[in-house]
């Protein structure tokens, strides 16, 4: 474990290095491109007959668990350092668009593409998948991960509105699609055990009772940090909420992503607010703002390095293709039609260009490919992981590198005057 530990850390601080001094692309996606490029050299040396070469790089790569790592490790602390700079009434006043994406938008979503991943599969090109399956692949596919796209948002000064709805969408939606996953998964591993009563039910615990619980665990510490005044108790303090909240949330049953979200906006605003000092202020936020960056930045060459242990046939590149228009226009179709609906009938304004602009901006992650990894092995979880991570790949290299640009053209298009609505 150590030495994983070590050689993760060092390729990612070589990878960084190299990527600022030379290629000066976002660091997330400049230490993935690299990772990639790592993996294809380590694959072009077992075809060129270097064999023990790349069987070393798969032994040492496929002893990661990333599953486990991310889903276990890396996300309660990624939720919670990204929810910690939410501005809480910011978010209040942009609550309906971000629910409805959160949570309508990432079940119709599963559906869709569900469904048209099952007609492409089976009837364009025979392969024996079930519908579940495919739903499990829309269930996983859906989430939207703009960790590596944000810093370009800021980059670019796209309109605070903007960039608040897909803030705070990708910390809720995350939730909500691991809840869907898990429910889908039961009725793949449950057959008939599962009804439509006992999955809602199961929706009502993860999703209400993880939102319960973090509001809990937060107001715990809340309390706590509020009767002291020593900086490094006190993110020690916020350490222990991620870590021993994430892992007793998995022990009660509740959606501990949707628990952190709550608690890392609760200590983020009224913790902020009320419960610190200057000096802890600085020091929590220089903190969490480290791991936040260090640990994306790791995930991200996770997910590059990930390609050596993979394996892709002609027809996944040419399956992953296909999807990946259909899964764009369903992210429009979820986008588009609520956006015109809160615009004509509940009077909510939007940024012009909202639409494109988080189409484009909702870039597929790391729990994508987390999540596939957890299925059961077997033939059709080869197809979904296979197809799942190119799309990923797809998503935050030409997603994630065109929108900064993207946001650029739209703003010079628009009036000042019109970029924020009131």
């Amino acid at each position: 474990m150590l030495d994983i530990i070590a050689l993760l850390i060092t390729l990612t601080a070589l990878f960084s290095y190299v990527n600022y001094r030379f290629i000066k692309l976002p660091t997330t996606i400049g230490v993935m491109a690299l990772a990639l490029v790592l993996s294809l050299i380590l694959t072009g040396l077992g075809e060129l007959g270097y064999a023990a070469v790349e069987r070393r790089a798969e032994a040492i790569i496929g002893a990661i668990d990333f599953n486990t790592v991310l889903m276990q490790g890396m996300l309660s602390l990624l939720l919670f350092a990204g929810a910690l700079h939410i501005d809480l009434a910011e978010l209040a006043s942009k609550k309906w668009p971000i629910t409805f994406l959160a949570t309508i938008g990432v079940l119709i979503s599963t559906v869709l593409i569900g469904l048209a991943s099952w007609v492409l599969l089976n009837l364009l090109f025979g392969l024996p998948i079930s519908l579940l399956y495919c739903l499990l692949f829309g269930a996983l596919i859906s989430p939207t991960d703009p960790i590596a796209v944000l810093g370009i948002m800021k980059a670019a000064k796209a309109p605070k509105s903007l960039e608040i709805k897909i803030a705070g969408e990708s910390l809720f939606n995350d939730g909500v699609a691991v809840v869907v996953f898990t429910i889908l998964l039961s009725l793949v591993l449950g057959g008939s055990e599962v009804t439509v009563g006992s999955a809602l039910l199961l929706f009502v615990e993860e999703a209400i009772g993880g939102a319960a619980f973090g509001l809990a665990i937060g107001y715990i510490t809340y309390r706590l940090l509020k009767s002291i005044d020593r900086y490094d108790v006190e993110i020690l303090i916020t350490l222990a909420l991620v870590l021993g909240g994430y892992a007793l949330a998995i022990h009660l049953h509740v959606s501990g992503p949707i628990a952190m979200v709550v608690a890392g906006l609760m200590i983020g605003n009224q913790g902020r607010a009320l419960a610190m000092s200057d000096m802890t202020r600085a020091n929590l936020d220089t903190f969490w703002e480290l791991i936040d960056e260090i640990l994306n930045a790791v995930l991200f060459v996770l997910i590059g390095l990930e390609m050596v242990i993979l394996t892709f046939e002609g027809h996944h590149l040419l399956v992953a293709g296909l999807l990946i228009p259909i899964i764009l226009l369903v992210r429009l179709l979820c986008v588009s039609l609520p956006i015109r609906v809160m615009r004509q009938h509940f009077n909510i304004e939007f940024s012009p260009h909202a639409v494109k602009i988080l189409t484009w901006g909702g870039v597929r992650g790391g729990i994508s490919v987390a999540l596939a990894l957890s299925l059961p092995t077997g033939p059709e979880r080869e197809i979904v992981l296979a197809i799942t991570y190119i799309v990923v790949l797809f998503s935050i290299l030409v997603q994630g590198l065109t929108v900064g640009p993207l946001i650029k053209a739209s703003l010079s298009q628009t009036p000042r005057t019109a970029r924020e609505p009131s």
